[in-house]
């Protein structure tokens, strides 16, 4: 009766008094995309605690951990008798305590508790909590609790952030010499930290190697072998790549104690350290970021938000990859690309670089110069400006921002203004991320990737460009000289320099990969000789050495400017300040330049656009640079048009043209 109702007292108070069983809160990580850790964050007061699986530990940690600390851990159920009868008879003969009865399963009950006093009613407790606790949990479970809170010394716990902060590695692969002294430390780990006591923490694992060697876990000359190994004498930090990123995903959901990337833990490293070097040689107080994405499916291979995160003369907390800035010249390549779709101009179409006024606005070339006549290809190549207005006059500012957003840009105009001209120069302010997104659409048939950091299916949006533009843009940029000492024809890229230089920009692709480069200061100031081309443009070339080139296709044939058709051969505006008016051959009358159609019939379905010319009839009309079905000879035409921004064009018989933009709803 007295054994029934010991049992039947002791099963109610595992009732009533369960064990701690969970694993005590541990760090968010984040990882990349091979789960290879970029960063984690703090727990508690402070604490590294990194979670960690039993398989992800070396076997042979595990194995002399156990084979030191509790042999029969394996086959007992929380209390190992015979080694708390071995303690007793050691202590009787020896007048005091020579070794310790607690089994790991004692010890985890003790570190999940966090018990401080060694009493003999504590002891009895701590074997109680171990037996409840193995009623409960596998020993691997136990095992696992065990490896997340030893303590390593000052705010280290676990057995990864151990590893990681004193062998700068993860704990997958430990020499028998670091397993010993990862055993030794939990010990006694403040007397014991190898930075600030090396000699105690080396006596320590010697001891381990000793005891492990007597009783055959590892040969004598192995456990020789390793005391010759020197033991750490500094705490290296914990991973701290990717931060601006990591610190955006950690807040958008801190809930989350995992978040697995697209990046590259390798290349990542390698641009933080590019950034890092570049900004000492360009200048004080500036900083620089990055951002590699896969322009086939949008992944995000490397983000670098700034120079350095901890740099407070450079503001390096500030992510600029997201930040709101003036994209200088950049744009120009989707200005032509545009123009090359409507039909406006070719590679090698004729473009005047020469004192112009467009209702007021008179841009003005980089060098204070002007060129004469110049082809398309030509213009951009040496970013001139006056030509890429005259484009974007015909196209209208507002077609060019609408086909940005279209394709995913956030385009940023100051609040109550409308698009002018002045933004094919860089007149609104867009970020780092989304230029990278719009130029993944130029070696992608002109249809943009939606950039991602975090697993997600691929995603494409709007088409910004038609394929043979987006290819003739190509070939255009892979034309670029580039910077001194950087070899020619690798990948096709652009500059940009904001005005009042204080942006510098350079965004390049190759086969597999676009780059985008940003330099100057977080806070704005402008930056005397600052340009994408001087400071952005050697970094991106950088960036592409560190993580390899892969060669673009060859670009098509441009056709001479002598073979092209007539209209095509030079671009000559319909009309334009400070020069003579000329009538039209044929005029559109509807749609007028710049309206907004209401197109949207009550039912949900969509009108029809009649569009109508005067003067000599059309006999080819093409929506957006693509011919539609209507008959020849014809002074109106029925039109389906989709929402958005568009461009009509009309050609006569012997090549006379008219285009206007506008905006359906």
């Amino acid at each position: 009766m007295l054994i029934v109702a010991v049992v039947a007292g002791g099963r109610a108070i595992d009732r009533a008094a369960p064990p701690p069983l969970a694993i005590p809160p541990v760090s968010t990580v984040v990882l990349d995309d091979d789960g290879v850790l970029l960063r984690a964050f703090t727990v508690g007061a402070g604490r590294w605690r990194l979670p960690v699986a039993v398989d992800a530990v070396d076997p042979g940690f595990i194995d002399l951990l156990i084979a030191f600390e509790d042999s029969r851990f394996r086959d007992h159920g929380g209390v190992d008798p015979r080694a708390a009868a071995r303690a007793a008879m050691q202590a009787v003969r020896a007048g005091r305590i020579v070794s310790g009865a607690s089994t790991l399963t004692m010890q985890t009950v003790r570190l999940l508790t966090d018990a401080r006093e060694r009493t003999p009613w504590r002891k009895a407790t701590e074997a109680f909590r171990a037996w409840q606790m193995e009623r409960r949990l596998t020993k691997d479970e136990i095992l696992a609790r065990y490896l997340h809170a030893a303590p390593y010394g000052g705010n280290i716990e676990g057995v990864r952030a151990a590893a990681l902060a004193w062998f700068g590695r993860e704990p997958g692969r430990l020499t028998l010499a670091q397993s010993a002294l990862l055993i030794a430390l939990p010990q006694s780990p403040e007397s014991r930290r190898p930075d600030r006591h090396p000699k105690n923490a080396a006596r320590a694992r010697n001891r381990v190697l000793d005891r492990l060697a007597t009783t055959g876990a590892i040969t004598a000359a192995d456990a020789a072998r390793a005391k010759r190994e020197a033991v750490p004498t500094r705490r290296r930090p914990v991973p701290r790549l990717a931060p601006h990123l990591a610190r955006k995903l950690h807040q958008a959901e801190p809930a989350a104690t995992v978040h697995t990337t697209t990046l590259k833990r390798d290349w990542q490293a390698a641009l933080e350290d590019l950034a890092s070097e570049r900004v000492d040689r360009i200048g004080p107080r500036l900083s620089a970021a990055i951002v590699v994405a896969e322009h086939g499916t949008g992944r995000i291979r490397a983000s670098v938000g700034a120079a350095r995160f901890l740099d407070q003369s450079r503001a390096g907390h500030v992510d600029m990859t997201s930040a709101i800035r003036s994209p200088g010249s950049t744009l120009k390549p989707f200005i032509y690309g545009l123009g090359i779709e409507a039909g406006l101009v070719a590679r090698n179409t004729l473009l005047a670089d020469a004192p112009a006024t467009f209702a007021g606005y008179q841009p003005e070339n980089f060098d204070d110069e002007f060129h004469g006549m110049v082809t398309v290809e030509e213009a951009l190549r040496q970013s001139l400006n006056v030509p890429a207005v005259t484009v974007l006059e015909a196209l209208g500012p507002i077609r060019l921002v609408t086909r940005l957003e279209e394709a995913g840009a956030a385009i940023v105009l100051p609040q109550g203004f409308v698009p002018t001209l002045a933004v094919g120069l860089g007149g609104f302010g867009i970020t780092l991320s989304d230029l990278a997104s719009l130029y993944t659409a130029l070696p992608d048939g002109g249809v943009p990737a939606q950039l991602f950091a975090q697993k997600a299916p691929p995603v494409r949006t709007a088409r910004l460009l038609s394929e043979r533009a987006a290819a003739d843009v190509s070939a255009m940029l892979t034309a670029m000289r580039p910077p001194r000492n950087a070899p020619a024809g690798e990948i096709a890229y652009k500059t940009g320099t904001s005005y009042g230089y204080r942006d510098a920009w350079a965004v390049g692709y190759d086969a597999r990969h676009v780059v985008a480069v940003w330099v100057g200061r977080p806070d704005g100031t402008p930056v005397p000789s600052l340009t994408g081309w001087t400071d952005a443009a050697p970094l991106l070339f950088d960036a592409f050495a560190r993580i390899g080139v892969h060669r673009l296709p060859p670009a098509p044939v441009a056709v001479p400017t002598a073979a092209l058709p007539p209209p095509l051969r030079e671009f000559v505006p319909g009309r334009r300040k400070g020069g003579p008016a000329r009538a039209p051959e044929i005029e559109i009358a509807f749609p007028p330049e710049g309206a907004v159609l209401a197109l949207a019939a009550a039912d949900g379905s969509r009108n029809k656009l009649v569009a109508r010319v005067v003067g000599r009839p059309a006999d080819t009309w093409l929506l957006n640079g693509r011919p539609l079905p209507i008959k020849v000879n014809r002074r109106q035409a029925q039109i389906d048009v989709p929402p958005g921004a568009h461009t009509l064009t009309v050609v006569t018989r012997d090549g006379a043209s008219e285009r206007v933009s506008f905006i359906a709803e």
